[in-house]
Formats: structure tokens, sequence, C-alpha cells
């Protein structure tokens, strides 16, 4: 009888540890454990409930909990994407935690992902538009990347690459032109959201080589340079990684 208090006692305990314990790792409320038994050890986190961060309501981050089957859905997506960086590769970027949520924004305007380097995690929306999700979490990734090694991917040498009368806005929100479909002509861009700041610039090129591997075009360019430029940095990073 005592064995048998015992045994419920730990099952009714346990799960409000790991809670607490995930919280105590990334600081994000309302999460469980999605899947952790990953080749390249990522975990896979999941919002039992909504979630709020922020204490600004200007840079407030929101996102929603799923129902089991879009998470078992796009969780199958999402892994896939991600299985192709190494284990080797993901800890040199210092990623380890994956968000799986639906709806995210920051400060009211809905994203396909917010990296945060300094908690190794990356938050993701599951419900992002389908069309462009699995080149998102490519794009979210470059992210993590690009705020680890912020020397490799300068951004005044990155600017030169361009066309000397082409200027980027001052924040990647600071224009209304989100538009993530590929563009056709020789602009310089993979995409008009490409137009928003360097980084985002730099996230499209990666994400595009990523996602469509050898049949991303390179007939233009200003975006062949671009693409030797990530792919010259990236490899400084790791150079067994494969594009």
């Amino acid at each position: 009888m005592i064995l048998f208090r015992a045994i419920l006692l730990f099952f009714i305990f346990i799960a409000p540890l790991k809670a607490d314990t995930i919280y105590n790792l990334i600081k994000i409320p309302n999460l469980e454990v999605y899947k952790i038994d990953t080749k390249n050890s990522l975990r896979y986190l999941y919002a039992t409930k909504p979630f709020r961060l922020g204490i600004n309501v200007k840079k407030n981050i929101n996102c929603y909990n799923s129902d089991k089957k879009t998470l078992d859905k796009k969780y199958k997506i999402i892994k896939k994407n991600l299985d192709e960086y190494s284990l080797s590769f993901l800890k040199k970027i210092n990623l380890k935690y994956i968000v799986l949520c639906e709806n995210l924004s920051i400060a009211g305007i809905n994203t396909a992902g917010i990296p945060n380097n300094k908690t190794r995690t990356l938050i993701l929306d599951i419900k992002f538009n389908e069309n462009h999700l699995e080149r998102a979490i490519h794009h979210e990734l470059f992210h993590i990347i690009n705020d680890n090694y912020k020397e490799l991917f300068n951004e005044n040498i990155w600017k030169n690459l361009n066309k000397k009368n082409f200027e980027y806005s001052k924040c990647s929100t600071c224009s209304d032109n989100w538009n993530l479909e590929l563009l056709n002509n020789k602009s310089g861009f993979f995409t008009e959201y490409a137009k928003s700041t360097a980084s985002e610039d730099m996230a499209e090129v990666f994400s595009h080589l990523m996602f469509y591997k050898n049949e991303v075009y390179s007939n233009d360019p200003i975006i062949e340079k671009k693409i030797l430029f990530i792919k010259k940095n990236v490899l400084k990073i790791d150079s067994t990684f494969k594009f």
C-alpha cells in the first residue's frame, strides 16, 4: 500500500516538475516535452496553453497551443527540415530547443519564428503559411547562426553586394511588403521581404539554399555573390556543412 501511494505521488508531481524545469531552462511558461530522442539531440517542446513573454506591450511575444492532430502533423514537417543539421553544427550555433505553438506574434505582428541564441531556443509557428513554412524554418535558423557569428556576417560587406542606389528599410517591420513569393527578375533579391534589412536578406538567401538545394536559381549576378558569401562564411563555422 505504501509503495502504491509512492508511485501515485510520483505520477501526480512529475508533469509539473517537467514544466518547471523547462521554464528554468528557457524562461517560457506552459511548455511540455514533445520529443527529445532525436538524432541531432534537438529538444522539441510544445505549448500546453497560450503564453506571453515580456512586460512591454510593444515588444510582447504571444503564442497559442495547438490541437494534437495539428501538432503531430506539423512536427513531422519541421523535424524533417531540422534533421538536415548535424548535432555538431547545432552545438556550434548554440541551438538546442524548438518550441512549437501557433499564431506566433511579436508586438502584434505575426511571424514564422523567434530565435533566441542566449537561451538556445527557436520558437516556431506551426500554423505559418503552408506554402512557406518549410523554407521559413531555415530562415529562422539562420538568425540563430547570425546572432552567434556577427563577425562573419558583416552587414556593411553585404550591403556593398547590392546596387549602389539600393537602401534597406530601417527595420524588418518598417515596410508593409512582407511578400515571400520568389521573384523571377534580376533584382538581386529572392523575395520582396529580403529587401527589408540586410539580416533578413541573408536569411532569405540561406533559406533558399537549404530548401531548394541545387534547384535554386542563380542567373542573377548579385544573388550569385550573395550565395557565395553565405556559403563561404557558414563553412567557416563548420567545414563539413552540406547545402
